[in-house]
C-alpha cells in the first residue's frame, strides 16, 4: 500500500491511495465520513424562547453547528464509567441567554469545556427583536454519522486514475481534516478486532 498526500490543510485533503481493492475504498470512504466520532448537541432544555422559531427548529439548528473538541477526553455516553447518566467525560453543557432585539449566533454559546466550542462564531441561529428573549442550556456528546447527519464528521469522495484511489475529504465537523482521516483508520482497526474476537467465538 502506498499512500501520498496532494494537498492539506484544516478544512480540506486530498490524498491518493495505491494497492487497495474497491470494497476497501469504499470502506474507507465510510469509515471517514460515519464511523468516526465528533461532537455535537443532542438535548436542549429552553428556559425561554419567545422568538419567531418554536424550540423543535431552534434544538435542530443547534445540532448542526460543528463543534471543536479534544478526541482523547471525551467517551460515548454508552461506554463511559458513568453508565450513560452524564458526566464531564461523556457530555459538555452549553449555554446561551440573549435578549432582543439582535441576531443570536453560534458565538454566543457560552461552554462549560475550554475545547468544546462552536467553529464558527458567525452561524446566524435565530434574530430576536424588540422584547423577544431567548435562554436555554444545550447537551452536547459524542456520535456516529450512521446514526444522524449532525455528527458525520466530513464530506467525502473518491476517482480511481489507473491502479490509484484519490481521496477528497472536506470536513464537516469541528476536527481537523487530518484527524478526521486518522480517526477513521482507528474506527476501521477497533472494528476489525471486534470481527475477529467473535470470529475466534465460533465453534465449527
Amino acid at each position: 500500500m502506498k499512500v501520498e498526500v496532494l494537498e492539506k490543510n484544516d478544512d480540506f485533503v486530498r490524498f491518493s491511495v495505491e494497492g487497495i481493492s474497491e470494497g476497501f475504498a469504499n470502506g474507507l470512504r465510510r469509515a471517514m465520513m460515519m464511523e468516526t466520532p465528533t461532537m455535537a448537541i443532542e438535548w436542549v432544555d429552553f428556559v425561554k424562547n419567545s422568538s419567531v422559531l418554536n424550540d423543535e427548529i431552534i434544538a435542530h439548528r443547534l445540532g448542526l453547528i460543528p463543534l471543536t473538541f479534544n478526541p482523547k477526553l471525551y467517551n460515548f455516553p454508552e461506554k463511559c464509567k458513568c453508565g450513560g447518566k452524564g458526566c464531564s467525560l461523556c457530555q459538555v453543557k452549553l449555554k446561551l441567554k440573549k435578549k432582543g432585539p439582535c441576531m443570536v449566533y453560534s458565538g454566543d454559546l457560552q461552554s462549560t469545556a475550554k475545547d468544546v466550542k462552536p467553529l464558527y462564531d458567525k452561524i446566524p441561529i435565530v434574530e430576536l427583536f424588540e422584547g423577544e428573549e431567548l435562554e436555554l442550556e444545550a447537551i452536547a456528546q459524542l456520535g456516529l454519522g450512521k446514526d444522524h447527519a449532525k455528527w458525520q464528521a466530513g464530506i467525502v469522495g473518491y476517482r480511481k486514475n489507473g491502479e490509484k484511489y484519490i481521496f477528497n475529504l472536506e470536513r464537516a465537523c469541528g476536527l481537523k481534516a487530518e484527524e478526521v482521516i486518522l480517526l477513521a483508520i482507528q474506527s476501521l482497526q477497533e472494528r476489525l478486532k471486534e470481527f475477529k474476537k467473535r470470529v475466534k467465538k465460533v465453534k465449527i
